[in-house]
Parts: structure tokens; C-alpha cells; sequence
């Protein structure tokens, strides 16, 4: 039987995220004028971001924290007995935790991030040199971890559907997954997709107040 696991708000968050990572990344690499880029899919990031924040508390049942954030021994029972889960796993609930953090930390680095040539992020000028020259170091030091990190999620997504058999792309892009018993469903009506998008409008909105 095929159940609603990822409501469209998530699924849409996860894809933009993509598309803004691997962007940012390919804009850094360029430099010049496409650094003016790489600022604007930062603030996207921060926005995104923010609105997982926000959707771990109010978003559909698979996408709270309080549904697939269980605490240490939780990951130790998986890690001994590992079985199969509708939502996140313990595993796969530290990946976020980590990938949000780092990623999160890379954008608050970027913010007050200097070239000295062409470039200042938002709040460089409310910062020390030291603090900027700091931040600047550490957002560039930050990025190789972001690649390791990327490369293992990516990894370990192809590990899944090869070797045990459990396709993860496909309820990301669906929404659903076969499950062979009752399960509880996300929920996914216009109404919860209406209240996502005036989130993330506010939080993009807030962001452009402050930042621009």
C-alpha cells in the first residue's frame, strides 16, 4: 500500500536546497560577477533553512523533530537491529541534524564574509576585522566539509538502493512510499501548503528587511 510520507512544502525544501548547494558551489568556483550570485543563493539557503526550522515543529507528521529526533540510544538500537522506517531512521535523522548544522553554519559564516575585492556579505560592517577576517577563513575552511558531507549523503543514499533494496529518491519526489502495514499519514491538503508558503514568504521577507 502507497502512503502520503512527505508533504509538497518538504519535498519542495529538500530540492531547492539541491539546486541552491550545487549552485553555490559552482558560482564560488567561477568568482567575478557571479560572486553576486553566490550571495543571493546564500540568502536562499538562510531561508530555506529557517523554514526547516520553523516546519519541524508545525509541518506534517514526518516532518516534525519530535517524530525522528530520539535521543543517543535510539541510534544505538538501530545501529545494532537496523530495520526499516516510513520517515526518517535514527541514522538518517543524525544526517539532518549534521547537514542542517553545517550548512547553517557555513550561511551565518558567509554573512559576515569579506574578498576584500568585490564582495562583503550583509553584515561585515557591523563586524571587527578580526571577526570578519575569522568568519571569512572559516566559510572557506567550511566548504570542504561540506563537500565530504554532501558526498557521504549522496553515498550513502546510493548504498540504500543498492545493496538493501530501499529506494529514498522516489518518496522524495513523490511524496509516498509503499508500506505493507497501517502507518500514519503526512498530511498534505492545500491548506497545510498555503501556511508553508506563507512562511517561507515571511521568513524571505524578514531576511530582505535585514539583510539587504
Amino acid at each position: 500500500m502507497k502512503f502520503r510520507i512527505w508533504d509538497l512544502p518538504l519535498r519542495a525544501f529538500h530540492w531547492l536546497l539541491v539546486l541552491a548547494v550545487i549552485l553555490s558551489f559552482v558560482t564560488v568556483k567561477i568568482g567575478g560577477n557571479a560572486m553576486e550570485w553566490h550571495a543571493r543563493l546564500g540568502y536562499l539557503v538562510l531561508a530555506l533553512l529557517l523554514f526547516r526550522l520553523v516546519w519541524g515543529f508545525v509541518g506534517s507528521h514526518y516532518a516534525r523533530f519530535s517524530n525522528f529526533i530520539k535521543g543517543p540510544s535510539s541510534l544505538i538500537n538501530y545501529l545494532k537491529n537496523p530495520q526499516q522506517t516510513p520517515g526518517h531512521s535514527p541514522l538518517g535523522a543524525l544526517s539532518v541534524v549534521v547537514l542542517l548544522s553545517v550548512f547553517g553554519f557555513q550561511v551565518i559564516a558567509g554573512l559576515f564574509a569579506s574578498d576584500e575585492i568585490a564582495f562583503d556579505g550583509p553584515l561585515v560592517k557591523y563586524a571587527s576585522s578580526a571577526w570578519v577576517e575569522l568568519m571569512t577563513s572559516l566559510h572557506r575552511l567550511n566548504e570542504p566539509v561540506l563537500l565530504a558531507l554532501v558526498l557521504v549523503h549522496i553515498g550513502a543514499i546510493v548504498y540504500y538502493k543498492k545493496i538493501k533494496k530501499h529506494d529514498l529518491i522516489q518518496p522524495m519526489i513523490t511524496g509516498d512510499k509503499n508500506w505493507a502495514e497501517k502507518i500514519p499519514v503526512a498530511r498534505d491538503d492545500s491548506s497545510l501548503r498555503w501556511m508553508a508558503a506563507g512562511i517561507f514568504g515571511g521568513i524571505t521577507a524578514v531576511l530582505y528587511y535585514f539583510l539587504r
